[in-house]
């Protein structure tokens, strides 16, 4: 597992960040039921979850009637997305993955599919075998675990023979990226109503080729140099909706409510530090799981000011337990970091010591560690570092292309 040094310093200059990670597997999934394979820049650095997505969707949609294995990688997106997808085709699909994939909630599927005559074999994880056809019918889920699970099942049932309902159980977390699904649906000619308790989903639909639809940069990418902006650099990123439906998109008014100078011109949105916040921050990370070790590691460095992060539980299912790894890996840097059960609670100071964390092989604490380190006295060591190819792969090479001092250490 390889490991980066990164010495202290200031971010500044224009980046252009990734693709949505998020919007990318859903066009991908769509474009392909479709019957369009070109959805995707040929020119972009793709993350392995994306490569993870296109490759199992070849694997779903080839032909003959033998079983097909799915390596859904480390991705629980595609896993999630194409359970469902796979019952609908009628294949015979393994699902494998490795990582902490195989270790990740799949229990909402092994209760839910088999009642509408999926068949489901697994050991409690992964492989997880399932074969169809799936029936339609009212799908019941639970909302406090995964907007995953609701994606996956909006994709699917429009194209079976009958119409559907998804009715949840309990509040939707992530509901944004349930949005987002129904956003990329439409583009591709399929469509899902929105009620009071979910979804009116008809059957009989068909994908259909999207000529002008675009893939929108991350969000979720942008926070980690928006915060780098924030602590003492200055920033511009190129690429961003400003009227993005993805649930990231709070990073711009999080970290304005921390003091960071945001301004926006010509498309272009440019980060500094302003003003010291006057008021302690509580963070309700219900819809906003992915931000929270970028929110983690700027809390840590706003000096005098108290911040509460709260129903962030999930994190603890993610490539690591992130709650715990950031706030292990804060605190061997110097921060005043408790760990909650469901959240962080972070005392900011205004710099960091430095030393050693462990990255936890999860490329998001990895890449909120890193962004911390920019404010370390005596520097700072990431184990861990090569994760960060899961969805950001030239993370290192933006980090120092605008003044980063990250030096690999190899393993």
């Amino acid at each position: 597992m390889s490991s980066v040094r990164i010495m202290p310093s200031a971010l500044c200059g224009r980046l252009t960040v990734p693709l949505s990670k998020s919007t990318a597997h859903r066009a991908i999934i769509c474009s392909m039921l479709a019957g369009q394979d070109d959805i995707l820049p040929p020119d972009d650095n793709l993350s392995d979850d994306i490569i993870a997505t296109q490759e199992a969707m070849e694997a779903l949609l080839s032909s003959g009637s033998a079983p097909v294995t799915v390596d859904c990688h480390e991705s629980g997106s595609t896993l999630r997305f194409l359970v469902p997808l796979a019952a609908v085709l009628g294949k015979t699909a393994i699902f494998t993955g490795r990582g902490r994939l195989p270790e990740r909630p799949i229990g909402v599927y092994l209760d839910c599919l088999p009642k509408h005559g999926v068949r489901c074999e697994t050991g409690g994880g992964l492989p997880l075998t399932v074969s169809g056809p799936m029936r339609p019918g009212i799908f019941f889920l639970p909302g406090d675990v995964s907007s995953q699970f609701v994606t996956g099942l909006l994709l699917a049932l429009p194209l079976l023979s009958g119409d559907s309902r998804i009715v949840m159980t309990s509040p939707l977390q992530s509901a944004p990226y349930a949005d987002m699904t129904c956003s990329v649906m439409e583009s591709f000619g399929v469509k899902a109503e929105k009620g009071d308790d979910g979804w009116e989903v008809a059957g009989r639909q068909h994908y259909t080729p999207s000529n002008d639809f675009h893939i929108e940069r991350d969000w979720s990418q942008a926070a980690f140099f928006i915060a780098a902006g924030m602590l003492g650099g200055k920033v511009e990123l190129c690429g961003l909706s400003r009227s993005s439906c993805q649930g990231d998109r709070a990073a711009e008014m999080i970290f304005r409510s921390f003091g960071a100078k945001i301004r926006w011109r010509s498309g272009i949105m440019s980060v500094q530090a302003g003003g010291t916040p006057e008021h302690d921050f509580r963070i309700d990370a219900s819809q906003i799981p992915d931000l929270v070790p970028v929110i983690a590691a700027a809390a840590a460095l706003l000096p005098g000011r108290r911040t509460v992060i709260f129903n962030a539980g999930r994190l603890r299912l993610k490539e690591s337990d992130r709650l715990a790894a950031m706030a292990e890996g804060l605190s061997n840097f110097g921060a005043n970091v408790k760990e909650k059960p469901d959240g962080l609670e972070i005392e900011g100071m205004e710099l960091l010591r430095g030393g050693k964390a462990d990255g936890c092989g999860d490329h998001r604490v990895v890449m909120a560690l890193a962004t911390a380190a920019l404010r370390c006295e005596k520097g700072a060591a990431i184990t861990g570092a090569e994760s960060v190819r899961k969805s950001y792969p030239g993370f290192f090479r933006d980090y120092n292309r605008l003044g980063g001092k990250a030096y690999e250490l190899g393993k």
